[in-house]
C-alpha cells in the first residue's frame, strides 16, 4: 500500500509540475508577443530555481524569453535564450525524442532557430545566419519546423536574388497563363482558411486596376490542408471543390488572378505565415519577402518606384 501511495503521490506531483510549466509557457507567450521582453525574461528567471531545465516544456518557455527579447532587438538577451533552448533540444533528440509528436519540442526547436538566424543577421553576419539556417533546413527536412525555417532562410537570404520558379499542380478556378517576364510582379501566397488574406484582396484589387497597363501582375499561389469549412476532413477533389464553390475568396472574385496550386511552393518559400508577400521587378529579382499583411502604404512604397 505504502508502495502504491507513493507511485501516485509522484505521479500526481509530476502532473501538477507539467501543468504549471504548461501555465507558464501561456503567460511566456502572451507576454513575448505583447513585446514585454523584460516581464518575460524576469519571469523565466524567477522559475528557473525550481525548474525542471531538462524537458522540452521547459525549453518551449526558454525560447518564448528568445522571441520576445528578439522582438524589442535586445540582440543579447535573445541569442542567449535561443542559444539554451537549442543546445536542450538538441540533447533531447540525440535521446531519442521526436518533434513529430512534441508540440513543445517543435516550438523550442523552431523558435531557437529562428531567433539564432536573426541575431546572426541582426549583427551583420547575413552570410553566417544563411549557412546556419540552410544547414538547420537540411537537418529538419520534412519535420514540422522545416517551413518556419525556409522562412528565416528566405527572410535573410532571398531579396536581391532571382525569384525561384513556381511549381504548379494544377490551378484554381481558370488555368491562366503566369507571365512575369519584364513585369513587375507580386506573389500573393494565400490560404483558403486565412481572414487575413482576405483582408489583402481590396487591396490587390486597388493594386490590379490602377497598375496592371502599366507592367504589373500578381499571382496567388495556395495550397491543400486537407480539411474544410469547419475543420472538416477533407480528400484533395473534396477540398478544391470548396475553394473553387463555397469558400471562393470573400470580396473579390479575382479571376483576373492565376491560383497555381502546390504544396511545394509553401515550403520552398517558407510560408509558415499567410499571407506571405513576395514582390519581383521587372528583371525577376526579389526586392521584398514579407510574412504577414501589407497595407496599402506598404504596398505602394514597395511597388510604385519598381513600375
Amino acid at each position: 500500500m505504502k508502495t502504491i501511495l507513493t507511485v501516485f503521490v509522484s505521479a500526481l506531483l509530476a502532473a501538477t509540475a507539467l501543468a504549471q510549466t504548461a501555465d507558464l509557457n501561456t503567460r511566456l507567450r502572451v507576454m513575448a508577443l505583447a513585446r514585454d521582453a523584460q516581464s518575460t525574461i524576469a519571469l523565466i528567471e524567477k522559475e528557473r530555481p525550481t525548474a525542471n531545465t531538462q524537458t522540452a516544456e521547459w525549453l518551449a518557455g526558454v525560447s518564448w524569453a528568445a522571441r520576445g527579447a528578439s522582438f524589442v532587438g535586445n540582440w543579447a538577451a535573445a541569442q542567449k535564450y535561443a542559444q539554451e533552448a537549442y543546445d536542450g533540444a538538441t540533447e533531447l533528440l540525440a535521446a531519442g525524442a521526436s518533434i513529430h509528436n512534441d508540440p513543445d519540442l517543435e516550438t523550442a526547436v523552431g523558435a531557437s532557430v529562428e531567433v539564432l538566424g536573426q541575431a546572426a543577421a541582426a549583427e551583420g553576419d547575413r552570410a553566417a545566419a544563411v549557412e546556419f539556417l540552410h544547414a538547420e533546413r537540411e537537418r529538419f527536412r520534412g519535420t514540422a519546423v522545416e517551413t518556419r525555417i525556409q522562412k528565416n532562410y528566405l527572410l535573410v537570404g532571398l531579396e536581391g536574388k532571382p525569384m525561384p520558379r513556381l511549381a504548379v499542380d494544377r490551378f484554381i478556378g481558370p488555368e491562366l497563363p503566369i507571365d512575369t517576364a519584364g513585369k513587375v510582379t507580386v506573389f500573393f501566397f494565400w490560404a483558403h482558411w486565412c481572414s487575413d488574406c482576405k483582408a489583402q484582396i481590396p487591396r490587390l484589387e486597388r493594386l490590379h486596376a490602377s497598375h496592371a497597363e502599366r507592367g504589373l501582375t500578381i499571382i496567388g499561389p495556395t495550397r491543400l490542408y486537407g480539411y474544410v469549412g469547419g475543420g472538416q476532413d477533407a480528400t484533395p477533389a473534396q477540398e478544391i471543390a470548396y475553394m473553387e464553390g463555397p469558400r471562393k475568396l470573400e470580396g473579390a472574385t479575382l479571376d483576373w488572378m492565376p491560383k497555381p496550386l502546390s504544396n511545394a511552393n509553401f515550403i520552398n518559400f517558407g510560408v509558415s505565415t499567410t499571407p506571405t508577400m513576395v514582390i519581383v521587378d521587372r528583371q525577376g529579382i526579389v526586392r521584398h519577402y514579407h510574412p504577414g499583411q501589407m497595407s496599402d502604404e506598404q504596398l505602394d512604397a514597395a511597388i510604385l518606384p519598381l513600375l
